[in-house]
């Protein structure tokens, strides 16, 4: 059984958010209080649902302990208090999933780095793959996907690229697919027929707000250069390309998609945030810097979190067992399966850890 008082506790606190927010609020307050808002909408919801359920079922029992109760609705009050009974049981589970510690970045957007690893072109053409993947499974969702930068291959595919997916959530869905993502297929320049290995890295980064990250003016370093690649005259005519390193930390963000200076600027600073937050929440918990040490890996082909196989139609999960013969699906944005069996996995790890 789940603690009363508990309850008690969070729709006291979800009735005070909302009032203070009606009330009017500004600025960074407004934002901790939506976001708190957003962060108990769900359990708010599951516990005012299971606790409808105790009450039918409450004047269910009242009304079968009447000895004057006539047969007939006798069993139709017992059949309808069975049923009560088993969505009881099915509000609760929801309940004690609503109740699990959650990651405060699920609700946020988020930024999607996928970069060329072992197998050369054919590496750069899976990271490609990868990228369209994700877009499509953004535009399933009625998420937006704007591409932040990104490095070609020399025969197609990226070696790098970034981009932005905002909605709602965003986080919470894409946050297991970073990692070593493997690929099996027989490249287009294979003339023997042969099967090739290659890989691709995927690290899902929360998108950060500047409430969430300060970064001072005086430690960034930003080099202003002539942009690289397709173009045409503007290219070599303007300097909008912008290369900005954080000194404290050393990361080094490249932007040159934008033909504004001041439009590169902005992205590559959302970027930084991005990865100083990710830093910063990796130095507080070892467990999250090993998941980050994981998340980018070394590009290896050993190294994996997921297998593509052409050849045999099929995707596999190494990290919960799940093979899924349906690739083309896969490939082009069909991810909900492979991901509510993640978060479902994860969920469980949870309530074992918690002891529920």
């Amino acid at each position: 059984m789940i603690p009363n008082d508990k309850l008690d506790i969070i729709l006291r606190r979800h009735e005070e958010i909302g009032a203070k927010l009606a009330a009017g609020a500004d600025g960074a307050t407004y934002v901790a209080l939506s976001r708190e808002l957003a962060s108990l909408d769900e359990v708010a919801a599951a516990v005012r649902a299971h606790r409808a359920i105790e009450t039918e079922i409450a004047g269910l029992d009242a009304m079968l302990a009447d000895a004057s109760l006539d047969p007939e609705m006798r069993e139709m009050a017992q059949s309808e208090r069975e049923e009560a009974g088993e969505r009881l049981a099915s509000s609760e589970q929801v309940l004690r999933i609503a109740l699990l510690p959650k990651d405060a970045n699920d609700e946020k957007s988020a930024i999607i780095e996928i970069r060329a690893g072992t197998g050369g072109d054919e590496a750069a053409l899976f990271a490609g793959d990868l990228f369209r993947m994700y877009a499509h499974y953004a535009d399933s969702r009625g998420w937006k996907t704007e591409l932040v930068s990104a490095s070609e291959g020399a025969m197609g595919g990226y070696k790098e690229i970034i981009a932005e997916i905002s909605g709602r959530g965003v986080f919470a869905r894409l946050k297991f697919e970073s990692g070593v993502h493997r690929v099996q297929r027989v490249p287009a320049t294979e003339t023997q027929g042969r099967i090739h290995t290659s890989a691709a890295t995927v690290a899902v980064l929360p998108e950060v707000e500047e409430v969430d990250i300060d970064i001072n003016e005086s430690d960034l370093k930003i080099d202003t250069m002539r942009s690289q690649g397709a173009g045409g005259q503007h290219v070599n005519k303007t300097e909008s390309a912008i290369r900005m390193t954080h000194i404290p930390s050393g990361i080094v963000v490249m932007m040159q998609e934008e033909r504004s200076q001041h439009r590169n600027r902005a992205k590559a600073l959302a970027v930084l945030r991005a990865r100083l937050y990710d830093q910063q929440l990796s130095s507080r918990d070892s467990e999250r810097a090993a998941d980050r040490k994981a998340m980018v890996g070394s590009g290896d082909r050993s190294e994996r979190i997921r297998t593509y196989n052409f050849p045999q139609g099929r995707v596999t999960d190494h990290r919960i067992n799940l093979t899924l013969y349906k690739l083309d699906k896969v490939m082009a944005g069909d991810l909900d399966e492979i991901v509510d069996a993640l978060i479902t996995d994860h969920q469980a790890r949870l309530m074992a850890a918690e002891g529920a």
